[in-house]
């Protein structure tokens, strides 16, 4: 593709690193390759030398994904998950933004957290703490948690269940918009010496929440935080999950589930969100991505070869918390019959797996890391870069989340080589224009969509602005 001019203003990327605090996230068994630095993780340096990539590259946000519990679906067992790595040594992703933010400055955060289990009073101030500190370069991703083990880490003997979790949630989001919006006016704290008075008590009121699963009196402990309300990011598949996000989302991650589907999930997402009141341009749709690049193709065909080489043949099913062992049962066999063959009679009856195809196949389709993923390019740069302008212009989606193999070979590739093509054609900002904390002082939702710092009026939260709706 031909270099865009300034004045043509192509789509521009959004582009986060998907990260996550604890060796192996979600390129399994990589952390095993010569020069990764995935053990480093519990130290202050990685984080810092990570987000110091990433900014001089252009990337938007480090974006970093969270379980609160173990994978120990797969073969019924902690010990393949433990063994290999795989989100377990795990750390709270909370606690290295501050890190981050202290060595940048107009680079963004998301950070993971569960609305099921914790509850949202403590939340939103930690998260108003974090926007304070980043100048209001902060997200939450809102998830409602999957794993059976992190219900029983909370109290529980089983999962909520899904629709009840979004039920939970949708009341914790109401509890965090009153604290966050309703609690302070903006004009609230004066830091008055001669009179004595930091904060006007007229202007700071309680919330006294009575809800279903919440009962909260508040005020907020926080002051006005830069953006109030954190960037809201979600991902979201399911009727109930879709409804939340119309409702209360802003940047969505989204997949091509099933395929050929992405296009339409995208447009009912976006429809359902218009029909509560918002706009159709209140929304952003981001996908994972695979990128590997270099210099030449033969570099790149290296690179392509030695991740594969060090794959883990069982993470991908840990990952996935597959309920059989596909793997100890011949290729050309279906589903059914190694069930059968495991005697799992009750995923038989359950209905929840394809049955009638063969474990070969089935094997090849849990793994959506490779070639087999639309959004997957290996290539010189000017063959990503063409690539992901495909993504943004026919495939219709608004940026990536680049999936890591190589900490950090996997981020200083996209920021050394992929970027200035990408700024040349006009889809990254340029390396000296300002961005996040520009001396405007910009925060992470002005960054991404050109507006103002606070939800927009069409959302939610913005009902209970100046202690409205309490």
């Amino acid at each position: 593709m031909a270099d865009q001019t300034a004045t043509d203003r192509p789509k521009p990327l959004i582009v986060n690193v998907f990260e996550m605090n604890t060796p192996g996230h979600i390129t399994h068994g990589l952390w095993r390759l010569e020069g990764n630095n995935r053990e480093r993780y519990t130290d202050l340096a990685y984080w810092q030398e990570l987000a110091t990539i990433a900014e001089a590259g252009g990337f938007d946000a480090i974006f970093l994904a969270d379980v609160v519990g173990a994978y120990d679906v797969y073969r019924d067992s902690l010990e393949p998950a433990v063994r290999e790595g795989l989100q377990i040594p795990n750390n709270d992703p909370l606690l290295v933004i501050p890190v981050m933010a202290a060595v940048t400055t107009r680079l963004g955060f998301g950070v993971t957290f569960s609305t099921s289990y914790e509850p949202p009073f403590a939340f939103a101030r930690r998260m108003s703490t974090l926007d304070h500190l980043t100048k209001g370069r902060v997200g939450w991703n809102i998830v409602t948690s999957y794993l059976p083990n992190a219900a029983r880490n909370f109290g529980l003997d089983e999962q909520i269940p899904h629709d009840t979790r979004y039920e939970i949630a949708d009341e914790f989001m109401d509890v965090v918009y009153k604290l966050w919006e309703g609690s302070w006016d903006d004009d609230a704290v004066l830091v008055d010496r001669e009179g004595g008075v930091y904060t006007d008590p007229a202007k700071v009121r309680p919330i006294d929440h009575v809800g279903q699963h919440f009962k909260v009196a508040g005020p907020h402990l926080s002051e006005p935080s830069p953006q109030r309300v954190p960037l809201l990011f979600q991902a979201s598949a399911s009727a109930a999950g879709i409804a939340f996000a119309a409702k209360h989302a802003e940047v969505l991650f989204t997949a091509d589930r099933p395929p050929g589907s992405l296009q339409r999930n995208i447009q009912t997402i976006r429809d359902a969100a218009v029909e509560r009141g918002r706009t159709a341009d209140d929304l952003r749709f981001l996908v994972m991505a695979t990128v590997i690049t270099g210099r030449t193709e033969e570099e790149v065909a290296e690179k392509l070869a030695r991740y594969r080489a060090f794959e883990s043949p069982e993470g991908k099913f840990v990952h996935q918390s597959v309920p059989f062992r596909p793997l100890d049962h011949p290729a050309d066999i279906t589903v059914r019959e190694a069930l059968e063959r495991e005697g799992r009679h009750d995923l038989i009856e359950a209905g929840g797996l394809p049955l009638n195809i063969t474990v070969g196949r089935y094997v090849a389709a849990v793994d959506e890391a490779w070639d087999k993923n639309q959004f997957f390019v290996a290539g010189t740069p000017e063959v990503v870069a063409d690539e992901i302008e495909r993504w943004l212009d026919e495939v219709g989606v608004d940026g990536i989340n680049l999936r890591q193999y190589h900490s950090f070979e996997t981020v200083r590739d996209f920021a050394e080589l992929v970027t200035p093509v990408l700024r040349r054609r006009g889809r990254l900002r340029p390396a000296d224009e300002p961005g996040v904390q520009s001396a405007g002082g910009g925060t992470l939702r002005e960054h991404l969509y050109g507006t103002g710092a606070r939800l927009p009026d069409t959302h939610p939260a913005a009902r209970y602005r100046g202690g409205q709706n309490l």
